[in-house]
């Protein structure tokens, strides 16, 4: 976005630092994910760039399918101990449904919870709000060791649920944080007209508010997959 010709020259150093700090920090946290990619193309089973990789022209020798092709069953040394097959692709499966049941979970409480906290007359807003995205702020450890000895007496250690419940103790608070900040630039008068020309609550809510705020939710939902 170019700046306006008016704009003081304090102004502009500030923006242009602004952007450069920026663009680092963006940097900083994606260069490990895209450092990734090259690395599972690799010959060596350890996560690191191999002589070969790095060699100018690189050397075909250095690169490799060969964990793509483990994780899809062709198997080359049947002695190694590195998984092959079956256990990668459970492991990539059970992956996809703990992650599309727990996001569906956490998109639908941070909904509501979002839309409650919404309301201008709700108690103990603050209260409520912190305790929400508490899991977001708390150590991962701390969370990971306290669920553990909870799910160690209701047992629920190693199992489907128990890991779904944490990943959606997790998540929640991302959904919860991009609803409401879409909530934020809602029109409430768009909910009482539909309401004074008949509509019940759950039809406003699906015909009015929520293409309104899909965008949140689709962000949110997205957060807690990831997560």
């Amino acid at each position: 976005m170019a700046l306006p010709s008016y704009t003081k020259p304090g102004e502009r150093l500030f923006y242009y630092f602004y952007i450069t700090f920026c663009g680092v920090v963006f940097f900083f946290l994606m260069a490990p994910l895209v450092a990734i990619i090259p690395i599972s193309f690799s010959q060596s089973p350890f996560m690191l760039f191999t002589e070969g990789m790095l060699a100018w022209p690189p050397d075909p020798d250095a690169w490799s399918f060969r964990w793509y092709r483990y994780m899809v069953g062709i198997c080359e040394d049947k002695n190694l101990t590195t998984p092959c097959g079956n256990k990668w692709m459970r492991g990539t499966v059970n992956s996809f449904y703990v992650g599309t049941i727990s996001t569906f979970i956490a998109t639908t409480l941070g909904t509501i919870a979002a839309l409650g906290l919404s309301k201008p007359h709700m108690p103990f807003k603050g209260l409520i709000m912190s305790i929400l995205i508490s899991p977001m702020i708390v150590p991962l450890i701390i969370t990971a060791a306290g669920m553990f000895f909870f799910y160690a007496k209701v047992n629920l250690v190693y199992t489907f649920t128990g890991i779904i419940l944490a990943h959606v103790a997790l998540s929640v608070p991302f959904v919860v944080i991009t609803v409401t900040a879409t909530l934020v630039g809602y029109d409430t008068n768009m909910t009482r007209a539909a309401q004074s020309l008949g509509a019940r609550p759950m039809k406003t809510f699906f015909k009015v508010t929520m293409p309104l705020i899909l965008p949140g939710i689709i962000s949110g939902a997205l957060f807690a997959f990831i997560t």
